[in-house]
C-alpha cells in the first residue's frame, strides 16, 4: 500500500489571501417549459450554501489537517453573513475585511435534473482604501505562515499582489499563486502559479504537441523568474515544469461530475505539502490525486485525508 504521513501536516499554518464569494445551489424540479419564453421552469425544492474562491482555498487546507488563515474582503450584507457563519463553521480563521459600498460576491447556480441550468453571479471590486488596509493585515500575518497561497478571481481583491509577492519573498516564504486573466507578468517572482490549461493558452498560445508545451512553459517560467510551472490540463492530468524537470500527472481514472473548485483543491494541496517540504513531485501527485476526488462532487468540496490515503493506496505512483 502507498501512503502519505498526513500527520506531519498538523503544524503547517497556510496564509490564504484573495477574492472570496458564496457559492449558492438552488436546486429543484424540471417537468415543463415556460409558457412566456423557450425556458425550462424551475420548482425549488432546496437551497444550499458553501465557501467558494479563496474561502474554498482555506477550507481544502483544513481538510488536509494544517491551519489556514483567510484575508479577504466582503462587503456589509447578508452574504457577509453568510460567509461568517460558513467560516466560524469550517474553524477557518478569517480576517475579513468590511467595504460597506459593494456587494458581497455571491455565485447562484440553479440546478434541475442534476444539471446546472443557469448561474447568476453578483460583484463589485473593494475600494482603494479597504485595499490598503487589507495589504497591511497581509504585512502582519506573513511571520506566522509557513507558506503564502494567493487566489485571484479577477474580483479586484488582489489588486497589490505584486507587492504582496514582494514582502512574502523578502519574508522568505513560498509564494503559490492561482492566476487569473491574461496577463501574467503580475505574479513575477512568487514561487509557483497554477494557470489552467485554457488560462496557460491566453496567454502563451496555443501549441501542436509536447514539446512545444515544454518550450512554452520554460519560457513563461523563466520570464516571471518562477521556482516551477504547474499546469492542470483537465482530462490529461496535469504538468510540472521547473529549471531541470518536466513531471507529468495522468489524470485520476473517475467519473468527473463538476469541475468548479478542482483548481482550490491543487492549489491548497500543493501548498501544504511544499510548506511541509514535501518534494515537488510528492506535492503534485497527491495535489493531482485529489483533484480526482473533488470533480467526482458538485460544486466547491474538499478531499478529506480519509479520501486521499484511500486513493494513494490504488494510486501506481508511490508518495
Amino acid at each position: 500500500m502507498r501512503t502519505y504521513d498526513f500527520a506531519k501536516l498538523a503544524p503547517i499554518r497556510l496564509l490564504v489571501v484573495g477574492d472570496i464569494m458564496l457559492d449558492r445551489y438552488w436546486f429543484g424540479e424540471v417537468n415543463r417549459i415556460s409558457p412566456e419564453a423557450p425556458v425550462p421552469v424551475v420548482k425549488i425544492e432546496r437551497q444550499e450554501e458553501r465557501l467558494g474562491g479563496a474561502a474554498n482555498v482555506a477550507r481544502n487546507v483544513l481538510a488536509l489537517g494544517a491551519t489556514a488563515t483567510l484575508l479577504s474582503v466582503v462587503g456589509e450584507d447578508e452574504a457577509a453573513d453568510s460567509l461568517t457563519r460558513l467560516l466560524t463553521e469550517a474553524r477557518v480563521e478569517a480576517n475579513l475585511q468590511v467595504d460597506a459600498r459593494i456587494k458581497t460576491t455571491v455565485k447562484l447556480r440553479v440546478i434541475g435534473r442534476q444539471q446546472q441550468l443557469l448561474r447568476i453571479d453578483f460583484e463589485a471590486p473593494p475600494s482603494h482604501e479597504i485595499l490598503s488596509a487589507k495589504l497591511a493585515e497581509f504585512a502582519r500575518q506573513i511571520p506566522r505562515c509557513d507558506a503564502v497561497i494567493l487566489s485571484d478571481y479577477g474580483k479586484g481583491g488582489l489588486t497589490h499582489i505584486a507587492e504582496m509577492i514582494r514582502m512574502a519573498r523578502e519574508a522568505e516564504k513560498p509564494i503559490l499563486v492561482d492566476p487569473k486573466g491574461d496577463d501574467f507578468s503580475r505574479y513575477a517572482g512568487a514561487t509557483v502559479i497554477t494557470p489552467n490549461r485554457s488560462e496557460f493558452r491566453a496567454v502563451a498560445g496555443a501549441w501542436q504537441d509536447e514539446a512545444e508545451l515544454a518550450a512554452k512553459a520554460e519560457a513563461l517560467r523563466s520570464r516571471l523568474g518562477l521556482e516551477a510551472l504547474l499546469i492542470t490540463r483537465s482530462e490529461e492530468g496535469m504538468s510540472l515544469f521547473t529549471a531541470t524537470d518536466i513531471r507529468h500527472e495522468a489524470a485520476v481514472a473517475r467519473e468527473v461530475f463538476d469541475v468548479s473548485g478542482a483548481g482550490d483543491t491543487v492549489i491548497a494541496t500543493l501548498a501544504t505539502l511544499r510548506a511541509a517540504r514535501s518534494s515537488w513531485s510528492d506535492a503534485v501527485h497527491v495535489a493531482n490525486c485529489a483533484a480526482g476526488i473533488v470533480v467526482g462532487k458538485l460544486g466547491a468540496a474538499v478531499a478529506t485525508r480519509k479520501e486521499l490515503s484511500a486513493a494513494l493506496a490504488l494510486s501506481p505512483v508511490p508518495c
